[in-house]
């Protein structure tokens, strides 16, 4: 049997709570799925940022969204990603028995681990992944030092 380290991401304990803390007051108040989902707001998109030793690199999950609904910035040693995926208008022959994708408003500031070229970013979004390159500055990128034998 093998065991393995996890790591423990507070982040997820703490929004796995909040929607067990939610669904307990939806079904208490008799909340409905599309009321819940107008309501609510805020959403956090998945993302991965990688660094190698030319350039930052992040990759977000925006599935379904328009490039016009995403905005973002680079200044000041921080990256904002922010945008609306909107739900579909509420059709009345239509019932939804289950609704798990996020709807609404989001908003990421996200710290950069070094000095990058802002005005050099460049950003793509294919097939629902957003994808943003932003090289590092001269400064940051590491230098070998030769070494001097006497």
């Amino acid at each position: 049997m093998k065991f393995g380290i996890t790591r423990w991401e507070p982040l997820d304990d703490m929004a796995s709570l909040r929607d067990e803390i939610d669904n307990l007051f939806n079904n208490f108040f008799k909340v409905s799925s599309i009321e819940k989902i107008t309501r609510e707001g805020l959403w956090y998109p998945a993302l991965d940022i990688e660094e190698t030793e030319d350039e930052i690199k992040l990759n977000v999950e925006l599935p379904g969204m328009k490039k016009e609904d995403i905005k973002l910035t680079v200044s000041e040693g921080k990256l904002v990603l922010q945008g609306e995926r909107k739900f579909e208008k509420e059709e009345k022959n239509k019932t939804y028995h289950r609704i798990e994708r996020s709807y609404g408003k989001f908003r990421r500031k996200l710290s950069i681990p070094t000095e990058v070229e802002a005005d050099k970013a460049k950003a793509t979004y294919e097939k629902g992944i957003l994808t943003v390159t932003i090289p590092k500055s001269k400064k940051a990128k590491s230098k070998e030092i030769g070494i001097i034998v006497k």
